[in-house]
Order: C-alpha cells, then structure tokens, then sequence
C-alpha cells in the first residue's frame, strides 16, 4: 500500500543509492551564441554518425557538484550491538558522546542561466544523516570552482537550485518539452560518474512516464539505457537537440553500477518546480488525506472491475478534504477534474499539480456504483506533519528513521518517542486533551524493553508530574543525574488496559 503524496526513491548522489508548463524557451544555447551557431551542431534526425559536436556546445553548462558537511558519529564501538552499554561507557559511568566528522558528497548539475542558476537534485545537496552541510562547490568543466548558495529545495520532487556568481556570464541550457520524448529518441547524459569528471554517454529512451512501484506523486521517470551510475544524480539527460529533457536521479542496479536501466525526472515536473524555486517561492501542493492502493491483482479480482484503473481508498483522513466531501474507506476513485486515475496518471500525482483551493469533480466507485462527488482541494502538510499523521498507521515495530526523536531519550532510556497531537491521539485512541509522548520504538538491550515498554504506549507521567512533551522527559532524565538517581518512574497507558507505573532504569 501506500500514501498518496509520499516518495520513496533509489538515489545516484556519490556515496549513496506542479503544474506541467515547462516555462523555458527550447534549445541548448551559451550565452550570446546565435541561433546560426545552434543550427550547425544539432545532428540530423535519425543515428547521427557522431555525438561530438553536441557534446562540445552542451558540456561546458553541465556542472560537477560537492558538499563539505560534519556529521555526528558515534564514540562507541559496540554502537547498534548487544554490548553497546556494556562497553559503551567512559569508565563505566556516563555513556560515551558522540563527536563529529568531516564527510563529503559528489554529484552532477547544470547551469540554466547565465547570471549563474544551477539546477541539481535535492539529495545531492542534503546533509547525510546527522549532519550539516557547511559548503556547496561547483566546479566548471575548465576546473574553476566556485562557493554556490542553495536558493531552493524540494525533497517531494528531489530538486534544488543553486547560485553561482562571477562577473562574466555563464554557459548555459534549456529545458525542453518531454511530453515529446519517445521510446527509441536518441538521448545523451552527461555528468560526474564515481567523481571522474564530466563523462558523457549515449543511449535511447527505454520508456516514457516509467512507474518504478516507489509510490508518491513523482514516481514518473523517463527511463534510459544511457549509462547512468553514482554521481551522474544532478546530471542532465539530453535530446538530439541539445535540450534537457530529464534530470539523472535514479538506477535500477543489484550490484550498484549501471546495468542499463536508469531514471531521469522528466522537464515536465522539473521545469515548473525549477522555476518557483529559482523566484524563492515555496512549492504548494494539492492534497486530498486518502491512503490508496493501486487497483491490481486480487483487488481488482475481487471487485469485478479492470485492472491498473482507479485507485482503491483505504482510509480517509479525519477532516481532510476527502473526508468533508463524503469519499470513505472502499471506494475507488477512477477520475479526478476530468483525468483517468492510471498507474502513468496515479491519483497522487493528479493531486498533487492541482492549486490548493481549487473546487474539483472526483468520480468515484462504491459497491459497483458509479458516484460523483465535488471537493475543495487542500494544501498538502509537511514532511513532518505527514509523518505524524501517519506515524502509526502500521505495526513496525522498527525505529523510525525519519522521527525528529530526542537523542538524549534515546541514549538514556533507550526509547525514540514523539510528541502527542490530535493526529497521533487518533491514531493511537486516545482522548484528545490527553497530554504525554508517545513510544515510536524501544531498543531491545534497554531495560526499557525488559520492563515491557513497547511502539504505541504513551507515557502519561514522570516521577508523579504529568508530562507535557519531549522536554519536560528530557528534563525529568536531567533532574535524576543531579540527585544521582539512576532510574525514572514512568507513568504508562497502553490501549485496553489501566495505566501502570515502570522504574526504568537510565543507561
């Protein structure tokens, strides 16, 4: 199953795995080059004897990508294992600090104006794990570097926009119309493979519109057997003539190199974003509050109805938009605002390139009827609101990697928690004045654990005051080292049963 308007994707960057108008002018173009000079270097149609000359006038534009960042690490080399308390401890008292390192990252770009904007991937540019990016370079293909500014980002769509500066202009290169891209068109990708510096690759396009299976409004990709492997991410993946259709993002690879299945964001999605970004604005999304699977398989058997048409709803968001206009848990919603939901046309990402506010038709399916219904579309939350919203929808037992937890929780108690609020009562059933935080995960070598402590248990109380959230248990953890106490009694409610009172034990 999945949430409409997530995303999940395999990524490119070195070390690690909308509205449809494009807005930009087609044609690869340097600065105050004419039109007669463009002319000469596009191939004619059909398997042009050499890539040279196109490669010539594009790759000064494309751009190599670095970030400088410090990222936590762990003191503790038993860190993740069953001996990280037993070992983990300076002199067997206090548990050892985590301290910082030095990390780099490496990827592809291209410029796309000759005042110096830079287009790239969000996860190029993004700090791994805990950590901080303290510096972007762009380095020229000529091997000038300079410091970039990050003036935009959208992790939905994986995009960002750099600024370069320097007093004369840029090379640079358009977007161009992917809607006109075909299965079998030449293309050409150019980019920074394995941080070996501009390299550039030929091939065709594979599939238009791929669907990888990630889920999320963005899992549309032109797929390409044009060589594409870490680092290329950023990169651009051209046309024969010398326009970007596709920004290099994701491979399909067992072993981690290219085995000729690549991925790149069509210009379509791309340009828009690329542009809002570029004018600082921030990307607005629509959004319905439905958790949708695709109709395929034994679900479509069971429903009589055709397969890889419509989406079928399995819960609608209390108060969402969805929910206000009457759509339930069962339907199928088979079109929105006049477009078939399919899997190249998923409901997600429908939804998601239509302005919040906008009053839209949705057709729907309920026990084989046809329904019609109208709704007001709302704004999608964030991330994090999202991740709320559905933290507890499903049984992982796992920790989360994506909570905001507190590490000194984590690190005393064992315990990743989240704050509680109307979403996450919901979820949980409980009351909604009910004030606490709620058990994400536990780590199994925690006494936490050995008491019993599990994911959906709320601790309602600490050392008999009621808990107000994160702080008020990280400040309860604080009091206890001063008085040299090395447990904390917790107040805890589980669903069903009566509240219970823990000693556990701080590591």
């Amino acid at each position: 199953m999945k949430y409409a308007y997530g995303l999940t994707g395999t990524l490119l960057a070195g070390g690690a795995a909308l509205s449809l108008a494009t807005g930009f002018p087609a044609g690869a173009q340097v600065a105050q080059n004419d039109d007669s000079t463009m002319a000469r270097v596009v191939p004619r149609a059909g398997a042009p004897e050499s890539f040279a000359d196109l490669t010539e006038q594009l790759q000064p534009a494309v751009v190599n990508i670095s970030t400088r960042q410090r990222v936590e690490v762990s003191n503790n080399p038993f860190a993740g294992t069953p001996l990280a308390d037993l070992f983990g401890r300076r002199g067997g008292g206090q548990p050892q600090q985590p301290t910082t390192r030095e990390a780099q990252s490496l990827g592809s770009g291209f410029i796309i104006s000759a005042d110096g904007f830079v287009v790239t991937n969000n996860h190029v540019v993004s700090p791994t794990g805990r950590g901080t990016v303290e510096e972007i370079t762009v380095t020229m293909p000529d091997g000038k570097e300079y410091e970039a500014e990050l003036v935009g980002n959208d992790a939905a769509s994986d995009l960002a926009v750099l600024k370069v500066q320097r007093s004369e202009p840029f090379p640079f290169v358009r977007f161009g119309d992917s809607e006109q891209a075909r299965t079998g068109d030449w293309v050409i990708a150019i980019g920074n493979p394995f941080g070996l510096g501009g390299t550039v690759t030929s091939g065709i396009v594979s599939s238009v519109l791929r669907n990888t299976g990630q889920g999320g409004a963005y899992d549309r990709y032109i797929q390409t057997d044009a060589s594409i492997n870490r680092g290329n991410s950023g990169g651009p993946l051209f046309d024969m003539q010398g326009n970007v259709i596709g920004i290099n993002n994701a491979i399909f690879s067992p072993s981690g190199g290219s085995v000729g299945i690549g991925f790149a964001i069509p210009a379509e999605i791309a340009a828009p974003i690329v542009r809002t970004l570029m004018q600082g604005e921030e990307i607005q999304r629509g959004y319905l509050g439905v958790r949708i699977e695709p109709v395929t398989g034994d679900l479509a058997d069971s429903l009589g109805l055709p397969r890889n048409r419509g989406e079928f709803v399995q819960s609608v968001e209390e108060g969402a938009p969805a929910d206000e206009a009457g759509i339930q848990a069962g339907d199928v919603v088979t079109r929105v605002n006049g477009q078939e939901v399919t899997p190249d046309q998923t409901l997600s990402y429908i939804v998601a390139n239509i302005a919040p506010g906008t009053s839209i038709p949705v057709e729907l399916l309920r026990n084989g009827d046809r329904r019609r219904v109208t709704l007001t579309v709302g704004r999608r939350p964030s991330d994090d609101q999202l991740r709320q919203n559905q933290m507890f929808e499903g049984d992982d037992e796992g920790a989360d990697p994506d909570v905001q937890s507190s590490d000194i929780i984590l690190e005393r108690l064992g315990l990743q928690v989240v704050e509680l609020s109307p979403q996450i009562n919901s979820q949980l059933g409980i009351s909604d004045d009910t004030t606490g935080v709620a058990v994400v995960s536990v780590d199994p070598n925690s006494d936490a654990a050995r008491k019993g402590l599990q994911r959906r248990d709320v601790i309602l109380q600490v050392n008999y005051r009621n808990l107000q959230g994160v702080e008020g248990l990280e400040a309860a953890i604080a009091e206890a080292d001063q008085e040299n106490r090395e447990a904390v009694l917790l107040r805890v409610q589980r669903r069903g049963i009566p509240p219970r009172s823990l000693a556990v034990r701080l590591r």
